[in-house]
């Protein structure tokens, strides 16, 4: 069976629920951190509270929609070029400044829900940065790092869903962790809990359906060496069937 077929079998009946109106997705970006450091890699997992509306109690990777000011903030290096390429396939009105934009929102996201930032303090503090969560970054001296990023995976929330994201799911090695922030995660806050959690066994979580899909292919990625030329599987619903395209 192939993994678009195998989504649309695994969906939830929450998941299959199509009674809200037919909203056009927001760009959005997903960040999975690797930690790589024992006999069996680590992906960091959240859980999201329980009063939320969309995939309420469910273990996630830290992510969100792209933000204004995420296209303002200065960073270290660039994404890579096919990381580029692949990010502006399949894209009305596709230009690097988007592509930039994801991958800083991806970063930015992880430390609003995380406390983490990914980054590099080799330079110093960024010297302007936009008001708001930003300011983190050039308080605690570190520049957000796109050289980092590798894309694995896009999906595009199906129609009549409650909210739809046309996410883009990124993965960097732990070692890019720069600065923490404490405080960050407790029973209030959009995920409630962390867990460090071997990739395999993440699968065993409550997961929402395409964060398992993504886990299976993050797995065949990490086998195959996770080199940037690799094929990134592009998930979208066509007729309430999964289609899997390779960008």
């Amino acid at each position: 069976m192939s993994s678009a077929a195998e989504l649309t079998k695994r969906m939830t009946n929450a998941e299959r629920e199509r009674r809200w109106p037919n909203l056009k997705p927001k760009d959005a970006a997903t960040l999975i951190l690797i930690d790589r450091v024992g006999p069996k890699p680590k992906v960091l997992m959240g859980k999201r509270h329980p009063g939320h509306k969309f995939m309420p109690g469910k273990f996630v990777f830290p992510g969100g929609r792209i933000e204004g000011d995420d296209r303002k903030m200065s960073a270290s290096g660039m994404l890579h070029p096919i990381v580029e390429e692949k990010l502006l396939k399949r894209v009305q009105r596709p230009t690097l400044s988007r592509a930039r934009a994801l991958g800083l929102a991806a970063i930015r996201e992880t430390f609003e829900e995380t406390g983490l930032m990914i980054g590099t303090r080799e330079h110093g503090a960024p010297e302007f940065v936009p008001e708001g969560p930003w300011t983190a970054f050039k308080d605690a001296g570190v520049f957000p790092d796109l050289e980092a990023l590798h894309f694995i995976a896009r999906a595009v929330t199906p129609p009549k869903r409650p909210k739809r994201f046309d996410a883009r799911f990124f993965a960097v090695d732990a070692s890019a962790i720069a600065h923490k922030v404490e405080g960050v995660v407790g029973p209030e806050t959009e995920l409630v809990e962390l867990v460090w959690i071997p990739i395999e066994e993440a699968k065993t979580l409550d997961l929402p359906t395409i964060t398992t899909v993504v886990i299976d292919e993050l797995q065949k990625r990490i086998e195959a060496g996770m080199h940037h030329r690799l094929p990134v599987p592009f998930y979208y619903e066509v007729r309430k069937a999964f289609q899997r395209e390779e960008l």
